[in-house]
């Protein structure tokens, strides 16, 4: 809807100064204006709040969002944090899923989707065309098989809608990584309002750079970081393209990986990007009215880098 809001605006505007009416410098006010109405019926056209919970499990990715009555999951840890993602879920009486992402098949993302599955209820599973051969992945296709219900594979510049937010898949872009499974990562821009989420799961600089040259509209008032604060991902370049008010980053305590790395919080730093950390702050929660954040933390004051082989 917001999307072809604006675009009906903008022929408007073009068929206007067209027909000779005048230039366009002559009507930046009307053009202004416009904007401005677009912005407000957007905001005034969605009610209740998104909430996006970005869950505590260690060093791995599991992110609950909730609009309304409807709710999705990005990822869901490893395999130990299965039953503890459980009763997260039941504890938000969570019932049904409209949405199971699994950003790529790595254990510390898709380890915990198998009880899910099976637990809860659900529409749509989507992955990406990148089967591993894993037993935690295994299980997981397994669940859906038994299920009887068919994987959808994310395709760059689809739509969902859940609830009165929807998102839009912006990665991968490409169809083959060759064996860098982090590249698979299906990416997300998730809108609610004025707002916007952007997630990249694992995706490194390859695929954030094919994300930067689809043209797909990556601005964002917050970043999940991409593969817990690598600097195999996260470039400066990206960054910049996505201008994020906020940032948040999943790992563990004292992780072997040296996550986040230095490089990453100090381009966070020197861009005044809030930082929110569930490895200092345990699970955290932003809360969407659709023109305004709320934080359930403040963030994080440390700027403390990981210590690789630690």
């Amino acid at each position: 809807m917001n999307k072809k809001i604006r675009q009906f605006l903008l022929i408007f505007v073009l068929a206007f100064i067209v027909s000779g009416c005048g230039k366009l410098s002559e009507y930046q006010d009307i053009v202004e204006d416009l904007e401005r109405i677009t912005q407000e019926f957007e905001q005034e056209s969605v009610t209740g709040t998104l909430e996006v919970h970005f869950l505590d499990v260690g060093q791995g990715d599991a992110t609950l969002i909730r609009q309304g009555e409807h709710a999705m999951l990005i990822d869901g840890g490893d395999n130990s944090e299965g039953t503890a993602l459980q009763a997260y879920l039941q504890s938000q009486g969570i019932e049904h899923l409209d949405y199971v992402i699994g950003t790529h098949p790595d254990a510390d993302h898709v380890g915990g989707l198998d009880v899910i599955l099976y637990k809860f209820s659900w529409n749509q599973v989507i992955l990406p065309d990148a089967e591993k051969d894993t037993k935690t992945y295994q299980d997981v296709l397994k669940v859906i098989k038994d299920k009887n219900q068919p994987i959808t594979r994310p395709v760059v510049g689809d739509t969902y809608a859940l609830g009165m937010a929807e998102f839009t898949v912006i990665a991968p872009v490409e169809d083959d990584y060759g064996d860098n499974w982090n590249d698979y990562s299906v990416g997300i821009r998730l809108s609610f309002g004025e707002n916007h989420f952007v997630f990249t799961g694992d995706a490194e600089e390859a695929a954030e750079e094919d994300m930067l040259q689809s043209g797909m509209d990556l601005s964002a008032d917050v970043l999940k970081i991409a593969h817990h604060g690598s600097n195999t991902a996260n470039t400066e370049e990206f960054l910049q393209e996505v201008q994020p008010e906020f940032a948040v980053i999943s790992c563990k305590e004292g992780n072997r990986y040296g996550h986040p790395r230095a490089e990453v919080l100090n381009n966070l730093r020197s861009m005044g990007i809030k930082v929110f950390r569930t490895d200092e702050q345990g699970t955290v929660v932003a809360v969407s009215d659709g023109g305004t954040i709320t934080w359930n933390c403040s963030p994080s004051e440390s700027w403390k880098a990981g210590e690789p082989g630690k």
